[in-house]
C-alpha cells in the first residue's frame, strides 16, 4: 500500500512524527555543533593565553641559553592542574629556533635537540613559514585539514628580535570525550521530549482526523444510500473552520438528496397512480357499455318473458352479479363534482354524525377539532367524501376501545385534514402501494376507498401522505384554497 493511500488517521500523525523527528535532529545537531565551536573557541583562547605567558617567560632563559630552565618552563603546564589528561591540555610543546631546528621540547626522545623540525614533524615547516610570511608577532592558530593536531604558534621575541617559535600541539580527538558527553545528554533529553511530543501529536492528529474519516465514510455511502443524520453527525460541524464548513455543507447536501429522493418517490407514486387511474377509467368505460346492455336485456326479459321460476331465479342471480360489477366499475370512474356548494361547517359536522354508529360499535373515543366556521371555497361533496373514506378506514383499523382523532384546520390559504388512530399499523412494504386500487387484503370493502380518495385529492390540486408505526397511523390531506377572484 502506498503512503498516499493511507487513512488520514495514520497519514497526519506519521507526517507529523517525521517532521518532529527531523526538527529534533536538526536542533540537536545545531546545538551540538554550537557546543563544539564553543569548546574549540575556549581551547584556542586558553592556548593563546598560555602561549603569551610562556613566550614572555621564556625570553630571559633563552637569551642566557639556559636550556634546562627553558625545559622546566615549557614542562610546567604538565605538572600543574592542567594534567595531560585535562581536556584543555596540549600533548606537545616544542620550541623551534630561527634556523627551524628543535631547541627544546616536552618530548626530548621524540624531538631531539638540534634536529630539523621539518624532518621530525612535517607540519612545522608549513606553520612557521606561514607565520613568517604574515609577519605576525601575535599567537596564531593553525587548523590544518591534513593534520591530526591543532597548533598554536607563538613567536618568542626579545626587543623585536626573534629568539624562537613556541609550537603547542593539541590532538583533534581532544574534543571527542566532551562531544560524546554532550551527545549523550542531548540524546536522552531529545528522546524524552520526542516521546512526549509524538504521543501528543498522535493523539491530537487522531482527534483532528476522526471527523474527516467519518465524513469520508459517509460520503462513500451516499451513492448506495442516504446516511441517517445521526450516523454522520460530526463533532466539529458546529465550528466555523474548514472542517466545520465542510461538515455543514455535507449535511445540507444529504438533506437535499433526502428531499430529492422523497420527491422522486412521490413523483413515481403519482405517475403510477395516474397511469392506473387512466387505465382504470378506460377499462371502466369499455365495460360499462356491455354491462348496461346486458342489464337492459335482463330487465326487458323479466318484463316480457315467460313466467319460468327457474329462469327468473337465474336472471335475478345474473342481475345481482352484473349490478355488483357495475357498482365496482362505477367506483373506478372518480370525478370530483366541483359544481357542489361551497364547504360549510355543517358539512364537516354531518360527517361526525354519520360515523357515530360505527364508533359506538367499536366503543371508540373520537377527538374532534373543526376550524371551519364560515363557508370555505372548496366543493363540499368531494371534501366530505375524502373525510368519510379516511375516517371509515381508521375505524376499521381500530381495536375495541381504541382512539380516533380528526382535525380540520385552515391556515396559509390551505385546508389540512388530519386523521389519526392507534389501531393496526400499516406495514412499510404496503405504504408505497397504499393508494393503488385493490391494494389491501381486508375482507371489508373492495379496496378502492383510498384510491378514490387519492384521485379526488389530485383533482382538487392537493396532496395526501400516510405515516404509520406501531401504535399510530396518520393520514394528512392538504387542499389548497382557490385564490379570491
Amino acid at each position: 500500500m502506498r503512503l498516499a493511500d493511507l487513512s488520514f488517521k495514520y497519514k497526519i500523525p506519521l507526517r507529523g512524527s517525521v517532521l518532529i523527528v527531523a526538527t529534533a535532529i536538526a536542533v540537536s545537531a545545531s546545538l551540538i555543533a554550537r557546543e563544539y565551536e564553543y569548546f574549540k573557541r575556549d581551547l584556542i583562547d586558553n592556548a593563546e593565553s598560555m602561549g603569551r605567558v610562556l613566550a614572555t617567560t621564556l625570553v630571559t632563559p633563552m637569551v642566557h641559553d639556559d636550556l634546562w630552565r627553558v625545559y622546566e618552563i615549557i614542562n610546567s603546564p604538565f605538572q600543574s592542574q592542567l594534567r595531560p589528561d585535562s581536556p584543555l591540555s596540549a600533548d606537545l610543546l616544542v620550541i623551534v629556533d630561527p634556523a627551524l631546528r628543535v631547541y627544546v621540547s616536552t618530548q626530548p626522545k621524540r624531538f631531539p635537540m638540534l634536529a630539523e623540525a621539518a624532518q621530525v614533524v612535517p607540519d612545522f615547516k608549513e606553520l612557521i613559514d606561514a607565520l613568517r610570511q604574515a609577519h605576525s608577532e601575535a599567537p596564531k592558530v593553525f587548523d590544518l585539514k591534513s593534520s591530526s593536531h591543532l597548533y598554536m604558534v607563538t613567536p618568542i621575541l626579545a626587543d623585536g628580535v626573534l629568539l624562537g617559535t613556541l609550537v603547542m600541539g593539541y590532538p583533534r580527538d581532544i574534543f571527542l570525550p566532551r562531544l560524546f558527553a554532550i551527545i549523550r545528554r542531548a540524546g536522552v533529553v531529545t528522546l524524552g521530549v520526542l516521546l512526549l511530543v509524538i504521543a501528543a501529536s498522535w493523539y491530537w492528529a487522531q482527534r483532528f482526523a476522526e471527523p474527516l474519516v467519518r465524513l469520508a465514510d459517509c460520503m462513500g455511502r451516499v451513492g448506495a444510500e442516504i446516511p441517517a443524520d445521526i450516523e454522520c453527525r460530526l463533532e466539529m460541524q458546529d465550528s466555523k473552520d474548514e472542517i466545520g464548513r465542510l461538515s455543514a455543507a455535507f449535511q445540507r447536501m444529504v438533506l437535499d438528496l433526502r428531499e430529492k429522493a422523497e420527491l422522486e418517490k412521490q413523483v413515481v407514486v403519482s405517475e403510477r397512480l395516474a397511469a392506473l387511474g387512466r387505465l382504470s377509467a378506460g377499462i371502466a368505460h369499455e365495460i360499462n357499455n356491455p354491462l348496461g346492455g346486458m342489464l337492459n336485456a335482463i330487465s326487458t326479459f323479466k318484463r316480457h318473458g315467460q313466467e319460468d321460476p327457474q329462469a327468473a331465479k337465474t336472471l335475478s342471480l345474473l342481475e345481482r352479479g352484473l349490478t355488483q360489477i357495475k357498482e365496482t366499475v362505477a367506483a373506478l370512474l372518480v370525478e370530483a363534482r366541483l359544481e357542489s356548494h361551497a364547504l360549510a361547517r355543517q358539512d364537516i359536522e354531518d360527517v361526525r354524525t354519520l360515523l357515530q354508529p360505527d364508533l359506538s360499535l367499536k366503543r371508540a373515543r373520537l377527538d374532534w377539532h373543526n376550524d371551519v366556521v364560515a363557508r370555505t371555497p372548496l366543493p363540499s361533496t368531494p371534501v366530505r367524501q375524502i373525510l368519510i373514506n379516511l375516517l371509515l378506514n381508521a375505524i376499521h383499523a381500530l381495536d375495541p376501545g381504541g382512539r380516533l382523532a380528526c382535525r380540520v384546520a385552515l391556515r396559509d390559504r390551505a385546508m389540512t385534514i388530519t386523521v389519526e388512530n392507534n389501531g393496526r399499523h400499516i406495514p412499510p412494504e404496503r405504504l408505497d402501494h397504499l393508494f393503488e386500487p385493490f391494494a389491501h387484503d381486508s375482507p371489508e370493502g373492495h379496496g378502492l376507498g383510498l384510491w378514490v380518495t387519492y384521485q379526488i385529492v389530485e383533482q382538487l390540486g392537493g396532496r395526501i401522505e400516510a405515516l404509520s408505526q406501531p401504535g399510530e397511523t396518520r393520514f394528512i390531506v392538504t387542499l389548497p384554497l382557490p385564490e379570491p377572484a
